[in-house]
């Protein structure tokens, strides 16, 4: 009989101590988060000295209670997964210290994870991937088309060339003055407002898969500063609904046309911005009307930053044997390959 393996996630690449314990890559067994969102309110987003300050006061709690709650000894344990970029180099540093430091302890094989590569797999943890594929990754940091023929093989087919969608949505909150994280008030906002602001699109070339939201949001900024040097005030539910349908009318039309391209069978979101109900809405309308084509849309819980998606990335490669030794470091520039 096969042993079932078990593999322990640590995720600290940005503002979210995280430990999981999966099993066989698919099941979570423990999924415990410490949000840090409460401290970076007041300054409108996060600050990477005062995340890093966190992880050390968190890291060991919640590997702790990870373990705790799944009921297992670090013997038990086949592999330690640990984000090792990109994110915050001071974030990155204490998941990766903590997850060697525990690696050569207890003698566990450790495994160096790419942040994006766990939210692909995060999709993994509701249902098994089937190949071709197409990843739609939209987050606070990336935005990104992703084409895998198999497992832990990647091909970023299309990216942003200037700011990330997640990245887009927080600063066009700030300019109407909402907290925060921006992303979930200006998604509530958007479904109690009208389109009726003309915003635009930026499709770039014919055959491109890349994005670009720096014009949108500099478009959004303009019109609220216009607005309020005639002495006006726009409406912000209508603002919100009106950059909120840019935004996904790109990610959508892009994601479509890929998927038809590379004759994928499954459609997988990933990241942070998942979560949006605009977006998840859309995209299971379009993806409705393309036969032969899953798509796969992970929980809110599944969608913000966690360690069950590292530990999921990382059991397929330690069952590939890949291994990382007491040298692995933060790179917050890792590539996706």
């Amino acid at each position: 009989m096969n042993k079932d393996v078990y593999v322990l996630g640590i995720e600290t690449s940005c503002d979210e101590t995280a430990a999981a314990v999966v099993k066989n890559g698919r099941e979570i067994v423990s999924n415990v988060v410490a949000s840090q969102i409460d401290s970076h309110k007041r300054f409108g987003g996060v600050v990477p000295e005062v995340a890093s300050r966190h992880h050390v006061e968190q890291i060991t709690l919640v590997i702790e209670e990870a373990m705790n709650r799944a009921n297992l000894s670090f013997a038990d344990l086949d592999a330690i997964a640990v984000t090792q970029g990109p994110g915050l180099v001071g974030a990155l540093l204490i998941g990766v210290n903590a997850a060697k430091a525990l690696a050569f302890a207890h003698q566990i094989p450790l495994i160096g994870v790419h942040h994006i590569a766990g939210h692909i797999y995060a999709n993994r943890l509701v249902t098994e991937m089937k190949f071709p594929l197409l990843s739609l990754v939209v987050s606070g940091g990336h935005t990104e088309l992703v084409y895998m023929k198999e497992h832990g093989k990647f091909e970023v087919i299309g990216e942003t060339r200037d700011d990330a969608a997640g990245e887009a949505y927080d600063k066009v909150a700030r300019a109407l003055h909402l907290p925060y994280p921006g992303g979930p008030h200006i998604d509530r906002l958007a479904h109690e407002g009208s389109v009726t602001i003309d915003l635009p699109r930026a499709w770039l070339e014919e055959d491109s898969y890349d994005f670009s939201f720096s014009g949108l949001k500099s478009a959004v900024m303009n019109t609220v500063h216009n607005a309020a040097q005639r002495g006006e005030q726009i409406d912000a539910k209508d603002m919100a609904a009106s950059f909120q349908a840019s935004v996904v009318d790109v990610l959508v039309a892009k994601t479509v046309k890929a998927a038809q391209e590379y004759q994928v069978r499954q459609v997988l979101l990933a990241g942070g911005v998942a979560a949006n109900r605009g977006l998840r809405a859309e995209l299971e309308r379009k993806m409705a009307e393309i036969e032969g084509v899953d798509l796969v849309i992970p929980p809110l819980s599944l969608c913000t930053d966690n360690a069950a998606m590292i530990a999921a990335a990382g059991t397929i490669l330690f069952e590939q044997g890949k291994r990382a030794d007491m040298s692995l470091n933060a790179d917050p520039s890792l590539e996706l390959s």
